[in-house]
C-alpha cells in the first residue's frame, strides 16, 4: 500500500502542515538517457531527490540524495525550475506529514557507478528521453521532466 500520496488542486487534499526544502535531480548519461527511479513509497517513476539536512546546501542535497536512491555520482550542471506551487501537497501516511511542494530541480551530468535500487527505489534505470512519458508519474513529477525534456531553454517558476 502506498505511504506517499500526491494532491494536486484537489479540494480533498489534506491541509498542508510543513514545508521542506527539497532537491530533484535530472541526471543524463552521455546517450543523453535520464536517470529515474521507480519510487518504493508509491510504485510511481520520478528523478532522484529528497529533503535537505541541516548543515548541507541545497546542492549537496540533490547531489547527496542522487548517491543515495541510485548508486550514481552526479555532478550539477544547471536548472530546470524552482517548484513552490501551494496547490500541491503530498501526504506522508506513516507521520501523517502533509507538505507543501518546494523543490528546485537540477540538471547534472552522470560522473560514475552503476544504477542500483536502495530502501526509497525499487528500480533505478537509465530511460532514452523518448520513452520516459511512457512512465506512470505523479503530475508534479512529469511536469518537472517534462519541462526538462522539451528543452524550453528556461528556469520553471511556480
Amino acid at each position: 500500500m502506498p505511504t506517499r500520496f500526491d494532491y494536486f488542486d484537489d479540494p480533498s487534499a489534506p491541509t498542508a502542515n510543513s514545508i521542506v526544502p527539497s532537491a530533484n535531480v535530472v541526471v543524463t548519461d552521455d546517450a543523453g538517457h535520464i536517470l529515474m527511479i521507480r519510487r518504493s513509497d508509491n510504485g510511481n517513476w520520478a528523478v532522484p531527490g529528497g529533503a535537505m539536512d541541516f548543515g548541507e546546501s541545497i546542492t549537496q542535497t540533490a547531489v547527496r540524495e542522487t548517491l543515495e536512491e541510485t548508486g550514481i555520482h552526479c555532478q550539477i550542471n544547471g536548472l530546470v525550475g524552482i517548484y513552490t506551487d501551494p496547490r500541491h501537497v503530498i501526504h506522508y501516511t506513516s507521520n501523517d506529514e502533509v507538505r507543501q511542494e518546494f523543490s528546485i530541480v537540477f540538471t547534472a551530468r552522470y560522473l560514475s557507478g552503476d544504477p542500483t535500487p536502495s530502501d526509497e527505489s525499487r528500480e533505478v534505470a537509465w530511460v532514452p528521453r523518448h520513452k520516459v512519458d511512457e512512465l506512470k508519474m505523479d503530475r508534479s513529477m512529469r511536469r518537472r521532466v517534462e519541462a526538462y525534456v522539451q528543452g524550453e531553454g528556461l528556469p520553471q517558476l511556480g
